[in-house]
């Protein structure tokens, strides 16, 4: 079995066609999926709990080897289909500050919106903090206030009652895959981290 921790992105489903491929070629290896916060993914890879993990940067990995996904992760906001922002064609940082926002708690990754957003968490209303996207969507949609997050987290899709809208200045973050550094792997896992790295040098090697 191989544990995989996850964050909600579009790394996630590249993952998901990596495990594809993979099990194509190990059809009895098995997969255990967690949904995590970054902090958590890396906190479990170091104690053993899982294997293998793909967070989101601002992350440090300095304990890890680690592979960085090439594909964008473009940051914006989540909000109702009704909301006033909603018919605007662009939309920039300045059109939502004035807008209930729910920011990420992770600590690096709300620091890093409140730098895009060029302020200060006390000049914003925040009526809540999210480390999963999945329910904050249900506060988005009963009309709490906006979320930023990334074009690429799951639930943006979950509901035909939201939409996402990237914020000028465009902000962008990438996925990293990342295991524990000299650690013994089982054979599975090792197999595994093999399949990936020879898949980016291929993408990288072909643009």
């Amino acid at each position: 079995m191989i544990t995989v921790g996850a964050a909600e992105a579009k790394g996630g489903r590249i993952l998901a066609d990596y495990i594809f491929e993979f099990l194509q070629k190990y059809p009895n290896v098995q997969f255990d999926l967690h949904n995590k916060m970054a902090d958590n993914v890396k906190e479990d890879i170091e104690k053993g709990l899982i294997d293998i993990g793909i967070v989101l940067e601002p992350v440090d990995t300095t304990r890890f080897e680690f592979i960085r996904l090439k594909e964008k992760e473009i940051w914006g906001i989540l909000m109702r289909k009704d909301h006033p922002l909603a018919e605007k064609e662009t939309i920039n940082i300045e059109d939502i500050k004035s807008y209930p926002l729910i920011l990420p708690s992770r600590e690096s990754a709300k620091n890093k919106v409140l730098h895009w957003l060029r302020c200060e968490e006390s000049d914003l209303k925040v009526p809540a903090k999210y480390d999963i996207l999945s329910n904050t969507a249900l506060l988005v949609e009963k009309g709490v206030g906006c979320a930023v997050c990334l074009d690429g987290a799951l639930s943006i899709a979950s509901s035909p009652e939201l939409c996402f809208k990237p914020v000028l200045p465009e902000f962008t973050t990438r996925s990293v895959i990342l295991w524990k550094k000299n650690h013994i792997k089982h054979q599975a896992t090792s197999l595994f981290i093999q399949m990936l790295q020879l898949q980016c040098d291929k993408i990288e090697n072909s643009k």
